[in-house]
């Protein structure tokens, strides 16, 4: 073992599955950043772990790497030890960077300049939950299909506007592994244990987790807007997803609703009626929660963010902005990890 790994990668259990004795197990390495996501970490590493206990044998052993080799606390403040800093990997190493929270902030050039270069040897690297972030901090993403966790694609797509993350629970893209976090890590590498040691081997895993059935990898992240506000309305549902996709834009309710062949006043009593208020007070909410999302995951002036999130004027924004979150934009950007008021 190296810089102290765990020995104890075969653990016992009562279920198990044939596997031909493998010669050398699959490495990875696991790079953990300041407030990661504790759910998308263990939901990546048990089934490897599982995947060991199953077969009796090490299918897969791992490190875990922090920056300075200091332990690192993640988002809900559980303290986790590593086994040491950043250093070399071994030659067939699969290197997954788990983030969390604040993920521009801790995804740091030194981390960025030490993934380039594990990729320029030609080694896997992924990102888990909004470990994408360093992986384009590090310039490797270009051209590439990834994903991050849903609620971070509009920060994201502020300090990366030249790539598009796609919504969905995991992409495997030749070198490039990335996953939204969460129990899609389960996903991803069950998929893992599927290419290397073959789908039995992975359906056991599965069951031993109760997961259920893997989720295929283009899954999107989110439920469709009719199961998550559950309206079957057709004409509501088109007319709030073409307000999500257009707040940069700017949204007009006369257009969309000329666009759907219906018109406002038609509009108005069906968002009344599913939903409780008007067209143009579901849309401000969905503003102010875009606005809020990048002033606690960007370093945008606050006229910038206001402008794009479709406010015309900072002093409209502020002001609604401290009515529905008490607190005002200028003093949520310039908070240093608080908790944002609900």
């Amino acid at each position: 073992m190296e810089r102290g790994m765990t020995a104890n990668f075969v653990p016992k259990g009562v279920a198990h599955v044939a596997v031909p004795q493998v010669a050398e197990p699959l490495h990875m390495t696991f790079v953990l950043l300041a407030d990661f996501s504790l759910i998308a970490f263990s939901s990546a590493i048990e089934p490897l772990r599982i995947a060991n206990q199953l077969a009796g044998q090490m299918l897969f052993e791992w490190e875990v790497l922090s920056e300075s080799g200091a332990a690192v606390a993640c988002s809900n403040g559980v303290k986790l030890h590593v086994d040491g800093p950043l250093a070399e990997t071994k030659p067939k190493a699969m290197i997954f960077v788990c983030a969390g929270v604040e993920p521009e902030k801790s995804a740091s050039r030194k981390v960025a300049d030490w993934l380039r270069q594990q990729w320029r040897l030609g080694r896997t690297v992924g990102g888990l939950c909004t470990g994408a972030y360093a992986l384009a901090k590090a310039g490797i993403l270009e051209g590439r299909r990834f994903t991050l966790h849903w609620e971070n694609l509009p920060p994201f797509a502020e300090t990366f506007g030249h790539l598009r993350p796609l919504e969905q629970l995991y992409c495997i893209d030749g070198r490039i592994l990335t996953c939204a976090g969460g129990a899609a890590a389960t996903d991803l590498f069950i998929e893992i244990v599927a290419k290397n040691y073959g789908d039995r081997l992975a359906d056991a895993v599965l069951k031993m987790c109760l997961h259920g059935q893997q989720r295929p990898a283009d899954l999107r992240q989110r439920m469709s807007l009719s199961s998550t506000l559950g309206i079957r309305n057709p004409v509501l549902v088109e007319v709030i997803r073409k307000f999500e996709e257009n707040l940069e834009q700017g949204v007009d309710i006369e257009s969309v609703a000329a666009a759907m062949g219906v018109s406002r006043r038609q509009v108005e009593r069906l968002f009344q009626r599913y939903i409780g208020m008007s067209p143009k007070q579901y849309l401000n909410g969905l503003r102010l929660e875009r606005a809020r999302a990048l002033l606690t995951e960007t370093d945008l002036p606050v006229a910038e963010v206001a402008y794009g999130c479709g406010f015309n004027a900072t002093n409209t924004f502020t002001k609604a902005f401290r009515q529905r979150y008490g607190v005002s934009p200028r003093r949520l950007s310039n908070r240093q990890g608080g908790a944002v008021p609900k």
